[in-house]
């Protein structure tokens, strides 16, 4: 039985009719200011703004000022590229705990979860291969990824996304986005805080804490510190999960003008039954698997724990003529030790033989160093007042990695009876570990970006980064190899043009580069792949900025993608493929998306995503990556029961995606999945002014969906219906 989910055709017409139903409220109070409605004072300012300021405690889906795309600190509107926030009040409302929930729930965003620990975050039909903290990107190795997909979100205010190539910010990278994980702050000036207990289905238990405060009378020394636990069993055979997290921050005011921040942070994972690899697709015989969802290819002795440590500080000063300088320091110790067995091949439909085995055991360990400063503020040139933002970082990454051979006779094998596999697979005893390999990165670079305020309508934005990077390193199966790029050039240019007060247009051309292992026939290494991405819109914005909406066409192209030529590089032992710098994969597509209060108490998140992805011969590639997404979630506070009773729902819908495999007869088939759709709904009771407790329910309609590990025809089912009763205590 073909191994598909399905939905009805209806659903994609009807729900793209109730997101536009959401936002016309919206555009018609604009239509009509007179009739505005008038709805209560929200701060909405960007942590990163100033010293002191804080977007916690806004009741909103969207935010101020973001600093993800350009170092300069604009409003959605102001910046020339397609933005989405998650906001603190819906990670509460939604009940948000890892970012790869908050991805899942982002306009123009998906994730392929292959694995129960690893996945892959994807925007625009390109991946998505680095995170930031605090505007400071932390690259990760995603074949090498050890629950970085899991990390949670108890520490961090919102996640911001900014779509399209980020190489001002960001550095190397791929033309997709940039994810950038804002702290939470210590800037509470009375005891704050709030305490909460979660249960929840297979077993789940979470609690957290979190509490803000001043350290001295003069409240110039604020404390917070941010405790969370959880532990569950999981809808998988064998899998289970234990994660705790600490973190803890302060803020100094030295003077009114300089201010000290600094903090620590530490996330432990410690899950059992992981699952390396997926389900097989086919049977022996080439006919498809039809595998229960708690299906799993574990073992009972298999665990993957991870601990990533961060410790962190900065120094701002702000100048009488509103010019700030800031420094900033961060170091990131992520170490993982894994104990993993790896199933493949295909089983026999009746005996389930045929199966193989591969124990694997691996000590990985990355660390990472970043120091930058910058200085931004006004400048007056022909008699107007412009913004300039002028810096450098410096980013260190060392990857090492060890490994632990099994016990002769252990290190491949055969697999009992898949059919009825429980997991109880002998472990092997594993030998002392022993060098794989190693990497390290540097990357150094200069930047700088000014808006240009022409007019009071006509805004330009110009940016470049120079950047020197450096990679090398070893592996087990390859030779050392070292690359090193000078002065590359990432250019940025924006324009935004306020039509009125509400809307606005814009356009943008914004490059990243890529580094690839690659040479040429002569041995040279291929210069980087540069992602180009050109995007063109309208926004809007209504409300003093509680409501943000945003229309995009979109256009990204990388060049020089290494594209093998069948050739060998003369003398390379192993033999070495030789390879040559084509045009690329072209992405074209459009996204709509709407955020914040449409009206009083009630708030609204709505986005759809459209996009066609092909290589230098139109062919379509990527296609595990779904080219349709629509992101919706809404909330109201319900005017009864005292306006205690707060009520949501949402929908995520992506459609059809799928990848080309060759089953055991030696038959390419599809793998496909249709397109499907995950409804959420949650209620929430305030019994005090301070006590509330909350009900969530995801995938109501219990879907059954997968993600795909396209290169070795396997899947790995997602979440069943699964809900949530959580107590929330605040004071």
């Amino acid at each position: 039985m073909p191994l598909k989910t399905s939905t009805h055709n209806r659903f994609q017409i009807k729900t793209l009719t109730l997101m536009i139903g959401l936002a016309l409220p919206a555009f018609s109070q604009a239509a009509e200011p007179e009739k505005e409605v008038v709805l209560p004072t929200v701060t909405v300012t960007a942590g990163s703004e100033g010293l002191g300021e804080s977007t916690e405690g806004t009741q909103s889906y969207t935010t101020g000022k973001v600093k993800t795309s350009t170092p300069l600190s604009l409003s959605l509107r102001e910046t020339p590229q397609s933005v989405s926030v998650v906001t603190s009040q819906r990670i509460e409302d939604q009940n948000l705990q890892t970012i790869t929930d908050a991805l899942n729930n982002v306009t123009g965003v998906s994730v392929n979860q292959y694995e129960t620990d690893r996945g892959q975050f994807t925007a625009r039909g390109f991946d998505i291969n680095s995170l930031m903290i605090d505007g400071v990107p932390t690259t990760w190795d995603q074949p090498w990824s050890s629950g970085e997909i899991l990390s949670s979100l108890a520490i961090y205010d919102r996640v911001e996304v900014v779509r399209g190539a980020t190489g001002l910010t960001a550095g190397a990278g791929e033309p997709s986005a940039a994810v950038n994980l804002v702290r939470k702050r210590a800037t509470a000036k009375e005891l704050t805080g709030s305490a909460a207990l979660e249960f929840g289905s297979w077993n789940k238990l979470r609690g957290t804490v979190d509490v803000a405060t001043p350290l001295n009378e003069a409240k110039t020394v604020r404390g917070r510190v941010v405790g969370e636990y959880k532990r569950s069993d999981s809808y998988l055979d064998l899998r289970e999960e234990e994660t705790s997290t600490l973190f803890a921050t302060v803020e100094v005011d030295l003077t009114d003008n300089t201010l000290l921040t600094a903090g620590y942070s530490r996330q432990e994972n410690d899950p059992s039954g992981s699952m390396w690899g997926g389900l097989p697709v086919f049977y022996a015989d080439g006919g498809r698997t039809d595998w229960d969802r708690s299906k799993s290819t574990s073992a009972d002795w298999v665990r993957w724990n991870s601990v990533y440590q961060n410790a962190y500080a900065a120094l701002e000063h702000r100048f009488a003529n509103e010019w700030t300088i800031k420094a900033t320091y961060s170091h990131g110790d992520r170490e993982a030790d894994s104990y993993l067995l790896y199933l493949s091949g295909a089983p026999d439909r009746n005996t389930g033989l045929g199966m193989s085995t591969f124990p694997g055991s691996y000590n990985t360990r990355t660390k990472q160093d970043d120091f930058g400063v910058q200085a931004n503020g006004p400048l007056q040139l022909f008699g107007r007042k412009h913004e300039l933002a002028v810096g450098y970082v410096s980013s260190r990454q060392q990857f090492d990695a060890q490994s632990r051979a099994g016990t002769p006779g252990f290190s491949a094998g055969t697999a009992p009876d898949f059919n009825n596999w429980d997991g109880s697979f002998p472990e092997p005893s594993w030998s002392p570990l022993a060098y794989y390999g190693d990497k390290e990165i540097r990357q150094d670079a200069l930047y700088g970006a000014m808006q240009l305020n022409l007019a009071d309508p006509l805004k330009v934005l110009l940016g470049l980064r120079v950047t020197n990077y450096k990679q090398s390193g070893d592996d087990a199966f390859t030779n050392p190899y070292s690359m090193e790029f000078d002065h590359e050039l990432t250019p940025y240019a924006g324009i935004t043009y306020d039509l009125n007060q509400n809307y606005s247009v814009y356009a943008s051309y914004t490059n990243i580069f890529l580094p690839q292992q690659l040479r040429d026939i002569n041995g040279n290494y291929l210069d980087p792949v540069e992602g180009n991405a050109t995007e063109a819109g309208v926004k809007s914005s209504f409300f003093e900025g509680r409501l943000n909406a945003s229309l995009a066409v979109f256009r990204i192209k990388q060049d020089n993608l290494g594209q093998s030529t069948g050739q060998i590089i003369p003398g390379t032992v192993p033999p070495e493929t030789a390879y040559r710098a084509s045009s690329g994969a072209t992405s074209k597509g459009f996204e709509f998306e709407v955020s914040g209060e449409v009206l009083k108490d009630w708030n609204v998140s709505a986005g759809y995503s459209q996009f066609k992805l092909t290589d230098a011969n139109g062919e379509d590639i990527n296609t595990i990556y779904p080219r349709k997404l629509l992101r919706l979630f809404t909330s109201y506070r319900l005017p009864v029961l005292g306006n205690a009773l707060t009520v949501g729902g949402g929908v995520n819908w992506q459609g059809k995606t799928y990848t080309n495999a060759t089953n055991p007869l030696g038959v390419t088939e599809r793998i496909e999945q249709d397109d499907y759709a995950l409804v959420n709904l949650m209620a929430r009771y305030d019994i005090t002014r301070q006590l509330s407790a909350q009900l969530n329910i995801n995938n109501v309609f219990d879907e059954t969906y997968y993600g795909m590990f396209d290169a070795y025809s396997q899947i790995t089912y997602g979440a069943p219906r699964s809900v949530s009763l959580s107590a929330n205590y605040k004071f």
